[in-house]
C-alpha cells in the first residue's frame, strides 16, 4: 500500500486509486462499422409492409417513329403492356428480446444509464444484421437479385481496373458506387497502382474513400469472402433513377428512427424488465440494369516489382 523511492516511504498508487473516480466510457463494440450502404441508399415508406414493383411489358413493342417534313407518313398505332404479374417485396423483421434485471439498472446506472446503454448495443447489433441481409438474404439481398446478364468475371483473377470498366459498361446509367469487401477494395488498389493508375480519392460523410471513373468504392465487411475471392458490386439507386431503393415502414409503435420500434413488454416474476427491439427493412432493385456484380475476385494476390512476372 506504499512505495518507497530513494528512501522515502510515502502512499503508494494501490491505495492512493481506493479515493479516485476512474473516468469511464460507454460501453464499446468492436462489431460497429459505418454501415455506409445504409447511408447511400434512398428509403422508401411502404403501406401495410408491400412494396410492388410494376415494369413494362415487352418494351420493344412499343412503336413509334419520326416523320419527314415533305412526307405524310402514316403514324404506328401502340400501347403499353404491363406485367401482370408483378413482384412484390414484403418487410423482413430483424428482432430480438433485450433482458435487463431491475436491481442492475436501479443500482449501476450512473454515470452510464443501464438501459440506455444496453439498448443502444443491441440496437447497433441488429443495424450491423440488417446490413448483411441488404446484401446477402437470399430473397430480397443485392447478390441474390442480380441477373445472369448482369453478372461478369475478372480477366486475371485479381481485380483490374480493366474489371470495373465491364462493370460500368452493365450499369452505366448514372452508376452511383460500387460495393466491396475492405479487402477487395485493397486489392484493385494495388491492381491500379501497378499499371500506374493509383485511384484518386473522394471525402464522403467526413471520410475518404477511393475512386474509378469518378465513382466511389464504398467499403462494407457484409460483402463475403471465401477461399480468398469475393465480390464487387455495382449499383444505381434512386427511384426516379428506376435503380435500388431501400424499403421501411413508417410510423410503428414505439418508433424510435425510421422503420426501427422499441416497445416495453412489461417485468416479470423475477424482477426481469424486457423490450421488443423490432427493425423491419427490406430492399427492391426495380430495373434488372441498376445492379451488376463481379465475381470470383482473387483477394490475395500480391506483386513482386522486382521480376517482369510481378505477381508472387
Amino acid at each position: 500500500m506504499t512505495a518507497t523511492v530513494g528512501g522515502t516511504t510515502a502512499l503508494g498508487d494501490n491505495a492512493a486509486r481506493q479515493l479516485a473516480n476512474a473516468t469511464k466510457t460507454a460501453p464499446q463494440l468492436a462489431t460497429i462499422t459505418p454501415r455506409w450502404l445504409t447511408h447511400l441508399l434512398q428509403w422508401v415508406p411502404v403501406e401495410a409492409g408491400i412494396y410492388r414493383v410494376n415494369q413494362v411489358k415487352n418494351p420493344e413493342d412499343i412503336q413509334v417513329t419520326c416523320t419527314a417534313k415533305q412526307h405524310e407518313n402514316q403514324l404506328p398505332r401502340t400501347y403499353v403492356d404491363y406485367d401482370a404479374q408483378p413482384r412484390e417485396y414484403f418487410l423482413n423483421a430483424v428482432s430480438t428480446v433485450l433482458d435487463v434485471h431491475t436491481r442492475i439498472s436501479d443500482l449501476y446506472s450512473s454515470p452510464h444509464d443501464q438501459i440506455k446503454e444496453q439498448l443502444r448495443l443491441t440496437i447497433e447489433t441488429i443495424k450491423e444484421n440488417q446490413e448483411s441481409e441488404l446484401i446477402n438474404n437470399p430473397d430480397y439481398g443485392l447478390l441474390a437479385q442480380v441477373t445472369d446478364e448482369q453478372r461478369i468475371f475478372p480477366l486475371t483473377g485479381a481485380p483490374t481496373p480493366d474489371d470495373l470498366d465491364e462493370l460500368l459498361t452493365k450499369v452505366w446509367k448514372e452508376p452511383a458506387f460500387f460495393l466491396a469487401h475492405p479487402l477487395t477494395i485493397a486489392a484493385f488498389g494495388r491492381e491500379a497502382t501497378r499499371r500506374g493508375t493509383p485511384p484518386p480519392t473522394v471525402s464522403l460523410f467526413g471520410s475518404q474513400f477511393i475512386t474509378w471513373r469518378g465513382v466511389p468504392l464504398i467499403p462494407s465487411d457484409k460483402v463475403p469472402v471465401a477461399d480468398g475471392k469475393s465480390k464487387i458490386l455495382l449499383l444505381r439507386v434512386g427511384d426516379r433513377r428506376q435503380g435500388v431503393v431501400g424499403l421501411f415502414q413508417p410510423g410503428l409503435p414505439g418508433e424510435q428512427s425510421p422503420g426501427l420500434s422499441v416497445r416495453f413488454m412489461g417485468i416479470n416474476n423475477h424482477a426481469i424488465a424486457s423490450y421488443l427491439i423490432s427493425l423491419y427493412c427490406s430492399l427492391a432493385v426495380l430495373t434488372p440494369d441498376a445492379v451488376a456484380v463481379l465475381d470470383d475476385v482473387e483477394i490475395h494476390k500480391y506483386h513482386d516489382y522486382s521480376v517482369l512476372d510481378t505477381y508472387k
